[in-house]
């Protein structure tokens, strides 16, 4: 659950800021506060810990999803906005309400969908379907939010442009580092599920020609 929890948290974290890296407003520069930025990152983690938590209660499953749902759909957008309350540009930005609440309800509709999917559906390929449905609102919901977003400068005068590659880049290396090796240690876990209900076990006469069994998941 933790390792879920971090990965779940530096993919938001991730997927926000490496967008960011495109965005520009005309010929401004663009900076961020690295504290903020930073909170940004242990907020992901901490509602992915909370959501994934409330999901893994055996009772009451569909009001686990619900709550899941929303803890980590509000937490995706909270943390999309604070990430935007880090950057610093010299002017006036300005929010859609009507665009943010939409975007905070794509983001807990799919993060929903995705949770039951994964939760009632026991095999891998639920499980890629309700990544891929997750990533996909997250990545539309950061969007939509942009879209709701204007900023009046105070100055074009003399301005010189910068990207934010040179400036978030290195805040991005280290959490995706971490998540490459989360992803690794995974990848070669020995007692990973098949097909989301039966994983591999042997007998202890494992090596002295005994038949091998598959050990139902529920049993263990």
């Amino acid at each position: 659950m933790a390792l879920g929890s971090v990965a779940i948290g530096i993919g938001i974290f991730t997927m926000h800021f490496v967008a960011m890296i495109g965005f520009s407003i005309g010929e401004a520069p663009v900076g961020y506060d690295m504290l903020t930025t930073y909170g940004t990152l242990l907020l992901a983690v901490v509602v992915s810990a909370v959501a994934l938590f409330l999901v893994s209660r055996r009772r009451h499953r569909w009001l686990a999803v619900l709550g899941g749902g929303l803890v980590l759909g509000l937490g995706v957008a909270a943390t999309h906005y604070l990430g935007m309350m880090g950057m610093r540009v010299a002017g006036a930005v300005r929010y859609d309400s009507r665009v943010m609440a939409i975007a905070t309800a794509l983001a807990v509709v799919v993060t929903l969908v995705a949770l039951w999917v994964a939760t009632r559906i026991g095999h891998m390929g639920a499980s890629l379907a309700a990544a891929l449905t997750m990533a996909l609102g997250f990545i539309g919901m950061h969007y939509l939010g942009m879209a709701g977003m204007s900023v009046r400068l105070y100055s074009d005068d003399g301005a010189v442009g910068s990207s934010s590659l040179g400036t978030l880049t290195p805040t991005l290396v280290g959490p995706v580092l971490v998540l490459l090796l989360i992803t690794l240690f995974v990848s070669l876990d020995p007692m990973m599920e098949r097909d989301g209900r039966q994983q591999w076990g042997t007998r202890p006469g494992e090596g002295t020609g005994e038949k091998l069994e598959w050990i139902p998941f529920e049993r263990r």
